[in-house]
């Protein structure tokens, strides 16, 4: 069945119409290695024109992939837990980094995961904190500043700008895979009716358009119906009032120094 884009046409012509412009923006999660599944997401991103945010696991992350952000420009690497290892009792939802765990046992994975991905990656790697499942516990919130992180990014509108001071929050949020069910793509008009919703909240001011709109893939389990709707959504989006939006590169990056 191909999918109906009319809700989400309509609702970018209303964009249009009030002079409103999108920021958007791209991260794909569980990056360990250059594999042919990634190989292929940086040739989409290039063909976009659109910068992808890799979230990569530092304790897994191997050279090939660090070899792979190096030759392509487009992909920009942020920090994905450490392990990317549930610690969660049975009976919660799964996460590395949530208040079951003793914060000095997160506070070294976290700096543990800087340092590794900075080694790795060097200046092209973006102090952004992206916790596995999406979960963190919030006493680590203010850590995470303090270690040197930039940002943190999770899922679902955020509620403020600032996660804690001097850490800002992006988020994604839209998640095309039926993770409780299938694991492969959700009903793609359901997917497209939730976008047309988000952008209608967004132009009508009951949430913030100061953040970054996020559509979050995960490459290694792509199947070829999600490969499809992601890169249709990104390239429908992005002929939109769309901006492509990137985290800002350090101060000595920019300058040049």
């Amino acid at each position: 069945m191909t999918p109906d884009w009319t809700v989400l046409t309509e609702e970018l012509a209303r964009w249009r119409a009030v002079g409103l412009t999108l920021p958007l923006w791209w991260r794909d999660d569980d990056a360990v290695a250059m594999t042919p599944a990634l190989e292929r997401l940086a040739a989409l991103s290039a063909r976009l024109g659109m910068p992808l945010h890799l979230a990569v696991i530092p304790a897994h992350a191997d050279e090939t992939l660090a070899e792979a952000v190096a030759a392509h420009p487009n992909l920009v690497p942020l920090v994905h837990g450490w392990t990317h290892e549930n610690h969660a009792p049975a009976e919660e939802k799964k996460a590395e980094f949530g208040a079951h765990r003793p914060r000095a046992a997160m506070r070294a994975d976290t700096e543990l995961a800087l340092a590794r991905t900075q080694a790795l990656f060097g200046a092209r790697l973006r102090p952004v904190f992206v916790p596995p499942w999406n979960r963190i516990a919030p006493d680590l919130l203010p850590d995470l500043a303090a270690q040197g992180y930039a940002a943190v990014s999770t899922f679902t509108p955020r509620k403020t700008p600032l996660a804690a001071p001097g850490l800002l929050q992006i988020n994604t949020h839209l998640d095309p895979i039926a993770w409780k069910t299938t694991r492969g793509l959700a009903d793609p008009d359901t997917l497209i009716a939730q976008i047309a919703r988000q952008l209608a909240d967004r132009r009508e001011g009951r949430a913030d358009n100061a953040e970054p709109y996020g559509v979050l893939t995960h490459h290694l389990v792509h199947d070829d119906a999600i490969w499809s709707f992601a890169e249709t959504l990104l390239a429908r989006l992005l002929d939109g009032p769309t901006w492509r939006w990137t985290f800002p590169a350090p101060p000595a990056e920019r300058t040049g120094t």
